[in-house]
């Protein structure tokens, strides 16, 4: 039986002084437990992130899906989410600042443990814990699901502190295999424990069910797979359970 869930939004700043709203949700325990940032897709801190930040609580985790763009500014047009993002690539330092702030809120809860950290992003925020892994923050586990793998800086030997898992579609458009090879190489070359695993049939966006829609309101290539999001979501928790449990 699953314990109940609390859940509630934490505002905190960044080191770029932009104000944040993240969402936590943990499981009411008295004993800390293991802590889980959950970094947005581009479209923002929305109720999918809130919703996988819910399933980690419901798993024993504690959650904290964080804000990147401010004020928990959402948006269901590409163009915005597109334009939003780009912000968020104008200063170097903008995307692992506003990560390192949004860990080191979850890490300051009661109820987390903060030996026990680990970090999960979908899309733009598979970028954003990657950059943030690489950043040589203190985290046991990084799962990204569809993720931009571009480094802002590549890793470097003895830096990357964590075990990566990157999830990804055999058929996404907007990052290719030959992305994925180049992600590969970065990790071997940098010794950072890794694995890719990459879904056949399966295109950008294929954890979110509601990818058919976006993709049909703004000409994008997304599709939801189910048995990608499965599968996807079962490697995590493993993952996530070898290093935080």
């Amino acid at each position: 039986m699953s314990l109940p869930i609390q859940t509630r939004e934490i505002e905190y700043t960044a080191a770029d002084g932009q104000r944040l709203i993240a969402y936590f949700a943990a499981p009411e325990t008295n004993q800390p437990i293991a802590g889980v940032i959950v970094a947005p897709e581009w479209w923002g801190r929305n109720d999918y992130t809130e919703q996988r930040a819910r399933e980690l609580a419901a798993h024993g985790f504690a959650a904290l899906a964080i804000d990147m763009y401010g004020d928990k500014k959402v948006t269901t047009a590409a163009a915005q989410a597109s334009e939003w993002m780009m912000q968020t690539f104008e200063h170097t330092d903008t995307i692992v600042q506003r990560a390192e702030a949004g860990l080191a809120t979850l890490a300051a809860q009661p109820e987390v443990n903060a030996a026990k950290l680990a970090a999960i992003g979908f899309c733009y925020g598979g970028k954003v814990v990657l950059d943030l892994a690489r950043a040589g923050a203190d985290l046991n586990a990084v799962v990204t699901f569809h993720a931009n793998l571009s480094p802002k800086a590549a890793a470097k030997k003895g830096t990357v502190k964590a075990e990566i898992l990157v999830l990804h579609g055999e058929l996404d458009s907007m990052v290719s295999l030959d992305d994925v090879a180049s992600f590969r190489q970065e990790m071997y070359a940098a010794e950072v424990e890794h694995e890719v695993i990459v879904f056949a049939n399966a295109k950008h966006g294929f954890s979110n069910p509601l990818a058919d829609e976006r993709a049909k309101a703004n000409g994008v290539d997304l599709a939801y797979n189910p048995e990608a999001e499965r599968q996807g979501l079962e490697a995590m928790y493993e993952l996530l359970d070898k290093h935080l449990k």
